[in-house]
């Protein structure tokens, strides 16, 4: 019988972002997905103190990092990929439609330094690829819905869902964000839900539903069948599509939306430092139309 993954657990408060250290017991080989870079908006300062957490504990454990494993571009934190990458010489994979998402967001903040083709990231990763963190067998799944990058890494029993699903009594994720679809999510978490019911289903977001008192990451297919508020089992893809849209239509976009988009899609680097040493991040502003008038 193969030997299970090691999984470790890292919550970030701030962004209530989940990272991973999985790692291969018999060859100590690891993975780190969707590390948290710290930043704070209101001071543009950046520092690396919950990668640093991470890559102690590989150090302590006599891991070697060989993945950094993004499930999607998120649109809520930055990206510590690219300083991983210098401290352990891992590559940085991704699922190949971030070609899609550059694609989406280039014009967006009308940037030329963004390739369009993922060339920034190591590894581009399609549906159905497999690769491997030592003796561990890790597949991919394109789960998109929430973003068209999106993908899912399977590892034995454990499925690493990026923003796909949510624990069971919290939901799903949004799925309003530009290339996003609430029908396409609704599809990629059903092929999810399709996986054997005691498959580890580890989450990247948690927010404390309403009455849980501690952050929770980790359930499993039967759970998420069962119970899941949003598309447990009898929920029908037009209920659950218009229960999102209707319910995305309020939400406010996140507050680091225009940081980590800007980071994200250049697998986490910094826009190129200007002749003062320093990177700066744009805010597009647009006049929005007064109702019934004219923008100024």
């Amino acid at each position: 019988m193969n030997t299970p993954a090691r999984i470790q657990a890292f919550f970030d408060e701030p962004t209530h972002t989940v990272s991973y250290l999985v790692s291969d017991p018999a060859t100590r080989q690891a993975a780190i997905v969707d590390p948290v870079l710290d930043y704070d908006h209101r001071s543009g300062q950046a520092a690396t103190a919950s990668a640093d957490r991470m890559l102690a504990a590989a150090r302590e454990a006599g891991l070697d990092i060989a993945w950094v494993l993004e499930t999607h571009a998120h649109a809520d934190h930055l990206s510590a990929a690219p300083y991983i990458k210098r401290n352990t010489g891992a590559q940085v994979a991704i699922g190949e439609r971030i070609r899609d998402v550059q694609s989406i967001f280039r014009p967006v903040f009308n940037i030329d330094d963004v390739s369009g083709d993922g060339s920034e990231f190591d590894r581009l990763l399609a549906d159905g690829d497999t690769f491997a963190i030592g003796g561990l067998a890790v597949q991919v799944m394109h789960t998109p819905g929430h973003t068209p990058a999106c993908v899912s890494y399977r590892i034995g029993d454990a499925v690493f869902v990026g923003d796909t699903l949510f624990m069971p009594d919290y939901g799903t994720a949004r799925a309003d964000f530009p290339g996003g679809s609430a029908r396409t999510l609704y599809r990629s978490i059903r092929r999810l839900l399709a996986l054997p019911p005691a498959t580890r289903l580890f989450m990247c977001h948690d927010y404390k539903a309403p009455g849980r008192e501690s952050y929770a990451w980790e359930t499993t297919v039967a759970e998420q069948r069962e119970r899941n508020v949003h598309v447990r089992e009898g929920v029908a893809e037009a209920d659950f599509v218009a229960m999102r849209e209707r319910r995305d239509a309020t939400l406010a976009a996140p507050a680091l939306l225009l940081p980590s988009i800007q980071v994200n899609i250049r697998a986490g680097r910094l826009p190129r430092a200007e002749s003062n040493g320093v990177s700066y991040l744009k805010i597009p502003v647009q006049w929005a139309a007064p109702a019934g008038g004219v923008a100024a």
